[in-house]
Parts: structure tokens; sequence; C-alpha cells
């Protein structure tokens, strides 16, 4: 029986970036629980949840998943088998996460009141989201002149 291939670096250098973010993202929740979200304070807490949140999500998703013609998303592999539906969705997996995680965000803050304090930051993550999305595709077609990527 084959061993797994053991890492020469040790988890907390293979997973720093995740653990940094996922932190700050813990800090703005808690600033965010203790404020009141009527105020520019509260409120500024709240994007942040969302927007770290999106953070976070990319740099995790990223790593388990792929996208097909973007430069930032690893390259699947190879598929076993020849369903086209199954190597369509291997292609896209990146997408077809955001789009399934989205609904249920959309879901959520829609059972939720808009002008609540979770209202407001589930509407902030909706909005990361569909950003999240438009950035996985646009990356996918378009190109930034000196970019590492071009």
């Amino acid at each position: 029986m084959a061993r797994a291939k053991k890492s020469r670096y040790p988890f907390l250098a293979r997973h720093s970036l995740t653990i940094v973010v996922a932190t700050i993202w813990g800090m703005w929740l808690l600033l965010y629980r203790a404020s009141d979200p009527q105020t520019h304070v509260g409120a500024f807490f709240g994007n942040s949840i969302a927007d770290w949140l999106g953070t976070l999500a990319f740099v995790v998703l990223t790593k388990y998943f792929c996208e097909i013609g973007s430069k930032e998303s690893h390259a699947p592999r190879p598929a076993p088998w020849h369903s086209r539906l199954r190597r369509a969705m291997s292609r896209h997996s990146l997408s077809l996460v955001i789009i399934a995680t989205g609904v249920v965000w959309v879901v959520l803050f829609a059972r939720t009141d808009p002008n609540g304090k979770t209202g407001q930051v589930y509407g902030n993550i909706v909005s990361e989201w569909g950003q999240l999305l438009a950035l996985i595709i646009m990356t996918k077609y378009f190109r930034e002149a000196g970019s590492k990527e071009n």
C-alpha cells in the first residue's frame, strides 16, 4: 500500500494564508456583533464580514475547485470518465460551487429582515458572491496588460 507523500512544509506554512484571512474575518464578526448596525462603523463591520468571507472563499475554493480558462484557478485533474456532463462539471466546478453557495445565501437573505442586523450582512454576502462569480467569468475571457498571467 502506497503512503501519501508527506509535504516538506508544516501545516501552518501550507495554510498560513487561509489561517490569516479566517482570523481577520473572525475579527470582523466579533466587532460587528458588538456594534450597532445603524451606525457607520457598524455598517462598515457588516460589509467587512462579507468582503473577507469572499476573500476566504476564494482562497479556499481555488485550492480544491477549478475553472477552465481562468489563470487564477488550478488545472483540473484528468477525468477518468467520458461523460460530457461530468467533464463539464469538473471543468467548471469553481463556478458551480460559487453558484450553489450563492443560492444558499440568497435564500437566507430572502428569509431575513433586510434592515435587520443579520439581513444586512446576508445582503452584503449575496453581493460579494455575485462579484466572485463575475471575477471568475471575467478572468476566463479578459486580460490585463502588465499582469503576470499575460
